[in-house]
């Protein structure tokens, strides 16, 4: 249903409805204001979750982007959400969360303070890259979070461009992750992951440090692609041409193979540079020189210039030493460079000279000092205006463009900027580009940046020599034009394309299939609808064609998370804790799943939108709790204690269950467990001499 403004304000005073206190209060509906790219994806990322969603655009479109966007939504309200009509259809004061992503982030502000007068439990997720004024809206406003478009989908791009295995890079309070995806190969010895195969166990390869994702093996051609966590058998030894997904600490490094050679470049022997010394490299060097001062016709009459007052100045000296033999060569020198600074009035001011000086010496003296003062007065006006164009540039030299193995950032707008620094975060050599025109001091001053039009840029990036280039203008048509130029210049380059519309990706994917074509809307879209469920999103990635959500939960004691052992969170909603901390303690990375969450915890994980559904539902997988445990014996009396201790702990059954068990063997726990963790308590009860077994569950 599409309601127009105009019917808005009619409908709302025939009914003499002015104020929104008649309405019930519930938390069943979410509200998206603006339907552009970014408001259409999140639309349909809040329907994946089964919610009722009203949107409000400020004008009536005929063409989506999404083309079925109208049959998602309960309602289409056609007006402006800062006017109280046009809230009032919206339900304002039912709504559970308020989705603000117009692209004007004046109408976002102005709406989140109107929805707070009559919504003060609403959930406000706004799009605003005001970033003092959003911490002191969060401060005021409570219940509010706001997303700079360009900060989560920015890594997707530096991750893209990185043309290496890594999936996915961020940073969880001062700790660098990083999910790999990589293919076992036995044959290959220099391999890190070599020592692996046929010797190591799926979960063996589990530690504080890594923790595996997924295993596509070679031997299975159902599961070539990625569904979800936890599809990995724990006890199936790594074999060769397998595909490991896992995350692990790590710390952001920098290619070397380009410093070593600069190292060696820097490093060769005075007399290997004099050698290459000739008069063949000093002929080309004059030629490439006047070239060069070609393209620049104003360094072209400095030269002239400079080069004039040079052949006078050594003139002037020569003429006067042949006239009077008897002065220095250093007084010869004076004379002449006062001559030519206008100094002929200090030198012939009187008529008492202690040397003659003849008339035709004086009257060349004088021109020289007419000539001298025109060219060095040119030369002045050049360094003048070289001064002022480089707005004091020499100042602060930015380094210079890499020669190869480098990754160009084409366009410096918001997103060629938040790119560009993230893969600076990551110690990649890089190089901007920025059509501006304007020489901006102010743009990540210790980055090489080059400010020319798409074609000479091309020349000037070395684009021949790059690693990846990263074409992210706010023009999905420019950046068609430099993607198709990039690629005949270099075909074997890594290129990553920026798409503001999803149509246009689909057409560009096709049209370069090797290329990485992105659409940030879409990326952030299932953020920004995780947000409104008042989850912290902290980053994103792409894995197997599915963005995986870098979530953080406080624990509260309403939460679906409250009470649960990390094992029932973990295989029962879908989801990878990778980040654990009790108030007052510190972190732990890669926790075991044995621990409870109890209120003021904190936990990252890595989830699905279909996880965070899962949660935000509290809908566990129980029928995932397929396995049970039978201790069978043990070989050592004195183990049935700590035997119920690991039972309960990794179980989460009453300790009385599990020492009633442990006394009278054999015995199975009558208990459902999930399989990761039923073979794990397995392995540890056979380390403490614990005869047990895993027996699976056939539900109907």
């Amino acid at each position: 249903m599409c309601i127009k403004i105009s019917q808005a304000i009619e409908m709302s005073s025939q009914k003499n409805v002015n104020t929104f206190s008649n309405l019930p209060t519930t938390s069943d509906i979410f509200l998206v204001c603006g339907l552009g790219s970014l408001g259409q994806h999140c639309v349909v990322a809040l329907k994946n979750f089964g919610v009722e969603v009203i949107a409000i655009n400020e004008q009536e479109r005929k063409n989506w982007e999404i083309s079925n966007l109208p049959n998602l939504l309960s309602k289409l309200i056609v007006g402006d959400s800062r006017q109280p009509e046009v809230l009032q259809l919206a339900k304002i004061q039912q709504c559970r969360a308020v989705l603000l992503v117009n692209n004007d982030e004046r109408i976002n502000i102005e709406t989140a303070l109107i929805v707070r007068e009559v919504n003060p439990q609403a959930r406000l997720v706004v799009r605003s890259a005001k970033e003092n004024l959003n911490q002191m809206l969060t401060e005021y406003l409570g219940n509010f979070v706001s997303f700079e478009p360009t900060q989560l989908p920015a890594s997707a791009f530096a991750i893209a461009a990185l043309g290496t295995e890594a999936l996915g890079f961020f940073n969880v309070e001062g700790q660098w992750l990083r999910v790999v995806q990589q293919k076992v190969q036995f044959t290959n010895t220099n391999s890190s992951n070599f020592r692996w195969c046929y010797q190591r166990h799926l979960h063996e390869l589990n530690s504080r440090k890594r923790l595996i994702l997924s295993c596509i093996s070679n031997t299975l051609a159902s599961s070539k692609s990625f569904h979800s966590f936890y599809e990995w058998e724990p006890d199936t030894k790594v074999e060769s041409e397998d595909t490991l997904i896992y995350i692990e600490t790590t710390t952001p490094t920098i290619d070397f193979s380009e410093k070593r050679q600069d190292i060696r470049q820097k490093q060769k022997h005075p007399w290997q540079l004099i050698r290459h010394f000739n008069l063949l490299t000093i002929k080309q060097k004059l030629i490439d020189f006047w070239y060069s001062l070609d393209a620049n016709k104003l360094k072209k009459i400095a030269f002239f210039c400079g080069t004039t007052v040079l052949f006078l100045l050594v003139f002037v000296m020569i003429l006067y030493k042949i006239t009077y033999p008897n002065i220095s060569i250093a007084d010869s020198f004076m004379i002449a460079a006062i001559l030519l600074l206008g100094g002929f009035g200090d030198l012939f001011g009187g008529f008492d000279f202690s040397l003659p000086v003849p008339f035709w010496l004086r009257f060349i003296s004088l021109v020289m000092t007419l000539a001298g003062t025109a060219f060095v007065g040119i030369l002045y006006g050049f360094l003048t205006e070289r001064i002022l164009a480089s707005r004091f540039e020499l100042l602060k030299r930015r380094p210079p463009v890499p020669q190869q193995n480098h990754i160009v950032v084409m366009g410096m707008g918001r997103m060629g900027q938040k790119t560009a620094a993230l893969l600076a975060e990551f110690k990649q050599p890089t190089v901007g580009v920025s059509f501006n025109g304007d020489n901006d001091l102010t743009i990540l001053p210790n980055l090489p940046l080059i400010f020319s039009n798409p074609k000479d840029a091309i020349a000037k990036a070395n684009l021949t020599t790059a690693k990846s280039v990263i074409v992210a203008t706010d023009d999905e048509i420019l950046n068609l034009e430099i993607g198709l130029m990039a690629r005949a210049v270099n075909p074997k380059i890594n290129l990553v394309i920026r798409a503001l519309e999803q149509r246009l990706t689909d057409s560009l994917s096709h049209l370069l299939p090797n290329a990485s074509v992105l659409c940030a809307s879409a990326l952030i879209a299932e953020a920004f609808a995780g947000a409104a469920f008042g989850e912290n999103i902290i980053s994103l990635f792409r894995m197997n064609n599915q963005t995986i959500l870098v979530t953080e939960y406080n624990i509260e004691a309403s939460d679906t998370l409250h009470g649960l052992l990390l094992a029932e969170i973990a295989y029962g909603y879908g989801v990878v804790p990778i980040w654990y901390q009790q108030p007052n303690k510190s972190a732990v990375l890669m926790p075991l799943d044995d621990t409870i969450l109890a209120v003021g915890d904190r936990l990252i994980v890595l989830a699905t939108i279909d996880g965070l559904q899962r949660i935000e539902k509290g809908k566990l997988n129980r029928r995932l709790k397929n396995c049970l445990i039978r201790v069978e014996k043990v070989f050592n009396e004195q183990v049935i204690f700590e035997g119920a201790n690991a039972i309960a702990r990794i179980s989460g059954c009453e300790l009385s269950t599990a020492r009633d068990l442990m006394n009278h063997l054999p015995q199975t726990l009558k208990f459902p467990l999930y399989k990761h963790q039923a073979l794990r308590l397995a392995r540890e009860l056979k380390k403490i001499q614990v005869l047990a077994q895993v027996i699976p569950i056939n539900h109907p």
